[in-house]
């Protein structure tokens, strides 16, 4: 059993950290949403007073927070930076989606003062979160990594080491940005499709089981009725939100111009994704996109 503080318990970190406590950890937790901690606290873990008093005497430190400005604050620039609360054989695991920038940053701090930080930004979406089969993209030293990985097989079933400190973040983002493509186009040949005349569940089982099958066709359908599942069929309730995937987007332009790689299928993506953004969509799933072609 390990001592873990977790900070960030919204929609993907408190299912994260009820499977922690569900393995016979010790989880302190923090967040300022007092409904997310008496929810962990039910679920049995100790509720903090503070992300210091969190993480005191923990042997591992993980934190899911909103953006880079919220890790580089809590852990570096903050008033009681964690860094300065941490000991020195802890892990500290950030499952963030930030830049890579930040991460890189922050963990040049923490190597500065003689502790472990590593990035490990997720894929799997809330569902993924609760059943504890969320993929992992880690960017570490591989004795971090080899450290880290019993703690992160418990809340994800795909554990991947992406590089150094920083790599996690890259991977996050030319997955996301792949995702955001994806969905884009099978909305698009869906709604065509439709609109000549095509019934939408039989069209999706054609291009599922021929050269454009991809995972939204396998298991993510954008077309309302087609997955009982699915969001489309909730009206695009829970799930992956459009503004989760607009930010990420974001973070996948910033790499774009950083490194000088051409991206216009993600340039494309990401304009549609911030117009249904601006729309008032945003607290939609991000398969909601199909409506943007629908109008």
């Amino acid at each position: 059993m390990a001592k873990i503080g977790f900070i960030g318990l919204g929609n993907m970190g408190g299912p994260m950290a009820i499977n922690l406590v569900k393995a016979g950890h010790d989880v302190a937790v923090f967040d300022l949403s007092e409904q997310a901690m008496q929810a962990l606290q039910e679920a049995g873990a100790s509720a903090a007073s503070s992300a210091v008093d969190a993480v005191k005497g923990a042997e591992f430190v993980i934190s899911m927070l909103p953006a880079g400005k919220h890790v580089q604050g809590l852990y570096v620039t903050g008033d009681q930076p964690l860094f300065d609360h941490v000991s020195k054989d802890a892990l500290v695991i950030d499952s963030s989606t930030i830049d890579a920038h930040t991460a890189k940053s922050v963990a040049n701090s923490a190597q500065e003062q003689g502790l472990n930080f590593i990035d490990a930004p997720v894929s799997g979406g809330v569902g993924g979160a609760t059943a504890g089969t969320l993929s992992f993209m880690v960017g570490a030293s591989e004795q971090q990594f080899a450290k880290a990985k019993p703690i992160l097989d418990i809340m994800g079933k795909n554990i991947f080491h992406a590089g150094v400190q920083g790599s996690g973040q890259v991977a996050k983002a030319c997955n996301n940005m792949l995702l955001a493509i994806l969905m884009s186009g099978t909305s698009e040949a869906l709604n065509m499709g439709v609109n000549n005349g095509l019934d939408p569940k039989a069209l999706s089982e054609i291009m599922r089981l021929s050269s454009g099958g991809n995972w939204a066709l396998e298991v993510y359908n954008p077309y309302p009725g087609v997955m009982e599942n699915a969001p489309a069929s909730n009206d695009y309730q829970g799930g992956f939100q459009v503004d989760l995937m607009a930010k990420d987007l974001g973070l996948a332009m910033d790499l774009s111009e950083q490194s000088g790689s051409p991206t216009p299928m993600g340039t494309k993506a990401n304009e549609l994704f911030k117009e249904h953004s601006q729309a008032g969509n945003g607290a939609l799933d991000f398969s909601s996109i199909i409506n943007q072609y629908k109008k």
